[in-house]
């Protein structure tokens, strides 16, 4: 079987005749073309989120007059606004992909997150900035689409490595945008902005003109529901199908978990080891360097080897160590030694997928990738807040309890209860699983 159906995820039966070379050679191209693009909307996504890392602080900071208390506020603000909209738009855009096409979708989530890039590089204000990063929020379904388009061509037994390719374009985004961002900063800081939204629209219009689409008429919802393109009606298609609103769970605090790196981060490692932007850099280039080899190399044939269901454990065990190790290591050279074990974390979510995606039919993908996003939206407003008054508090206090890491560890116990839950629900598929 081809590890990538064709856009209508049909298969041919034994008894019909091959294909001549010729239709076989189209069929070949219009997958990897799908692929291609599906991959570079993921990464694009994952730039655009390094960019901002180092820039869009600074250009708030900057619009506020230099006062950095304001700046910070304004970015929580930001923050929480696009988890929000993330929250309510997610089922809503993940239900269009199911009456409408994954197609369509994708590219209103690229033109929304090169608008927002625009308003970025023009905004003579900070209230500007903020309708940029509302239309963002609201429209930022291109990678929960772009699972749904995988699941879409992609058999079910293959779907936990492709998902850990899509996984590891955050970690080229790692490895790619906080470099962009800084070095074209170093002119001007709407630049950056500028390149971004230039690559966006490139592949907004690659997308309008090669990119075929996954999900033929005959497999696609047939009506709109309204009723389940809410936060609240998408928990019904999660409650629907035995063991899946428990994986869901696990998705969720996984990603709670990982809210705590890009709230705490840089404030935790500059007040504990004194790091400099230079050694941030590094460790960001590390940590990328390490997701890619596992989620790229490693996720597919592990998974092949030992299941879905061992490789969600497998990566929860391994984000738990890493944050414990993280929260305890009293020097910056330790921390460090810590990250190939984090890096273990990367086989949670692609076989974490894999599982999900069999639950569910195809005129259900979308939905269920929307459900997934709202989940998602949730972490991130709560997220920020809570790891940021923790490292607070833990710091305020660490004269007496000599522990800055309280909020890392907090980051591990919800792994711990990821883990404890993905152990109960996270069932190995049998073959009457559902094929979308």
């Amino acid at each position: 079987m081809n590890e990538i159906q064709s856009p209508q995820g049909s298969e041919v039966a034994p008894e019909v005749a091959p294909q001549p070379a010729a239709a076989q050679v189209r069929g070949r191209a219009q997958r990897q073309a799908g692929f291609g693009f599906i991959f570079g909307s993921a990464l694009i996504n994952a730039v655009s989120f390094g960019i901002m890392i180092p820039i869009l602080p600074n250009l708030i900071r900057e619009m506020t007059g230099g006062d950095t208390a304001a700046a910070s506020e304004w970015n929580v603000l930001f923050a929480t606004t696009w988890g929000v909209m993330q929250l309510f738009f997610g089922p809503m855009l993940g239900m269009l992909s199911d009456r409408y096409g994954r197609r369509p979708v994708l590219l209103l989530s690229l033109a929304g997150l090169g608008v927002d890039f625009l308003f970025m590089a023009f905004a003579p204000n900070l209230w500007w900035l903020f309708v940029g990063r509302v239309l963002n929020g609201a429209t930022a379904a291109s990678f929960s689409t772009a699972n749904a388009y995988l699941a879409d061509v992609t058999p079910p037994e293959r779907r936990a490595k492709v998902f850990g390719w899509m996984g590891s374009a955050f970690s080229f985004g790692f490895l790619i945008g906080p470099v962009l961002g800084g070095a074209l900063g170093e002119y001007d800081l709407r630049l950056p902005f500028l390149a971004a939204a230039a690559l966006t629209f490139a592949n907004c219009l690659y997308g309008l003109f090669i990119l075929p689409e996954s999900l033929p008429p005959e497999r696609r919802a047939k009506s709109y529901d309204w009723k389940r393109a809410n936060p609240l009606g998408s928990l019904q298609l999660l409650r629907s199908r035995p063991g899946l609103l428990g994986l869901a769970g696990v998705g969720f605090l996984f990603q709670l978990s990982h809210m705590v790196l890009p709230t705490i981060f840089v404030l935790y490692t500059t007040y504990r080891y004194h790091w400099s932007p230079a050694i941030l850099g590094a460790s960001f280039l590390l940590t990328g360097a390490l997701g890619i080899v596992v989620q790229m190399f490693l996720v597919g044939p592990v998974v092949a080897r030992i299941g879905e269901r061992r490789a969600v454990l497998l990566g929860a065990v391994g984000g738990m160590a890493g944050f414990i190790w993280y929260g305890w290591a009293p020097t910056g050279w330790l921390y460090l030694m810590g990250a190939p074990i984090f890096a273990f974390v990367g086989f949670l979510m692609p076989g974490l997928q894999g599982l999900m995606t069999r639950k569910v039919q195809s005129h259900e993908q979308g939905q269920l990738q929307g459900a997934n996003q709202s989940l998602q939206g949730i972490s991130a407003v709560l997220g920020p807040p809570i790891f940021g008054l923790v490292f607070a508090w833990s710091v305020r206090h660490d004269a007496v309890l000599h522990a800055p890491g309280v909020a890392i560890y907090l980051a591990a116990a919800l792994l711990g209860l990821a883990f404890a839950l993905a152990f109960g629900v996270a069932k190995a598929p049998d073959a009457h699983a559902a094929r979308a």
